[in-house]
């Protein structure tokens, strides 16, 4: 909280007026006295954690009672959703033309491939800008999101064409949507850092209004610019637009958001890499589609590095490469400790008897 600064007024010593005393003062030296600040600092509780503060001390049973007003802690008002919607907007639509841009410019399996490094980058920004404990750096977190990279390889090589096409320009535009996502997942959990704070569907409905209100000129500049000419759509279209709104952008980033909040960036990030082996999944139980095996070798890591994440997360941080690692050293070092030769054992004798053990002779 904010310090608050009192003035205190020190009184000093009653001078004595005894001249003989006076006398005695003058001829002995004075000993030099020690004065602090004027000024004490009061540091006050603030009124919004009041509540909180008288939470801590109350018993479990009374606070599980008192849930309802636990939950309404700390909750953001309309006016701050709105601006927490107003900065990530622009990076939410920027992630999601990016990602539309690259799967227009290059092949699928680039596109998954290179959107999978978004655990890297989420894995790098969460320890450089951590909303909590759990996003603390670890090389076992570092193997599972090699894991994920890894399997989303093999999985698209599976089911790839070779073609030739802007790769490049696609390529490019699926590393920017990769870093927006991871920005904008890392910077809206260190903005708020419980999930009960947050209302997901008012934030959603901010961001869609901000971007109504704000982006309807790129329609203009991209049609006249000719980066992309703008056609009106027909029925089927308007009928494809509204569902892939409704159950591609609205549900899934809601519930997905959720599920960040609920475990971890990290979590929520490797669980988009689960989409592309499920999909293909789906595709063998109802097209009857048959895959290589190299999907089902990489289908595994995907699985399990979502998994190890989730487990990771749970257990504190656990970190079993890194003790892994030390106990190899470990045993390494023990190993190759420097053996004394049969030379150099007159350099081991004891001049002196240490603790009256050897009776006989000195030597170690």
């Amino acid at each position: 909280s904010e310090p608050l600064y009192v003035p205190v007024k020190f009184h000093d010593l009653p001078t004595e007026k005894n001249g003989s005393n006076s006398s005695d003062a003058e001829k002995t030296p004075k000993k030099p006295r020690v004065r602090f600040s004027n000024i004490m600092e009061i540091r006050q509780l603030p009124s919004s954690h009041a509540l909180e503060a008288k939470l801590s001390r109350m018993s479990y049973p009374t606070v599980k009672e008192q849930e309802s007003i636990l939950k309404t802690v700390g909750k953001l008002t309309a006016s701050q959703v709105a601006k927490i919607s107003f900065f990530f907007c622009f990076v939410w639509f920027l992630a999601n033309f990016s990602y539309q841009e690259a799967l227009s410019d290059t092949q699928v399996a680039i596109v998954n491939i290179l959107s999978s490094t978004s655990g890297l980058f989420t894995l790098i920004l969460a320890a450089v800008f951590p909303s909590n404990s759990g996003d603390r750096f670890t090389l076992s977190k570092l193997l599972a999101v090699i894991l994920s990279i890894g399997g989303v390889v093999l999985v698209n090589l599976s089911g790839s064409e070779k073609s030739a096409g802007k790769d490049t320009i696609g390529s490019l535009w699926s590393l920017v949507g990769a870093m927006l996502y991871a920005v904008y997942i890392v910077m809206i959990k260190r903005k708020v850092d419980r999930e009960d704070k947050l209302d997901i569907p008012m934030f959603f409905g901010f961001v869609g209004l901000f971007n109504l209100l704000l982006l309807w000129p790129g329609f203009f500049l991209l049609h006249y610019t000719g980066f992309e000419a703008f056609e009106f759509p027909n029925k089927l279209i308007w009928m494809c637009i509204v569902i892939n709104g409704l159950i591609g952008t609205v549900l899934s980033e809601f519930l997905w958001l959720w599920g960040c909040f609920l475990t971890s960036s990290l979590i929520g990030t490797l669980a988009l890499s689960l989409t592309i082996p499920l999909s293909i999944i789906a595709d063998m139980c109802m097209q009857k589609v048959q895959f290589s095996w190299l999907f089902f070798a990489g289908a595994v890591p995907v699985f399990f590095s979502f998994f190890i994440a989730t487990l990771l997360c749970h257990y504190n941080n656990w970190d079993p490469v890194m003790v892994g690692i030390r106990r190899i050293f470990a045993f390494i070092c023990r190993k190759h400790r420097i053996q004394r030769m049969p030379e150099e054992s007159e350099q081991c004798e004891s001049l002196i008897p240490m603790h009256s053990v050897s009776q006989d002779g000195d030597s170690c």
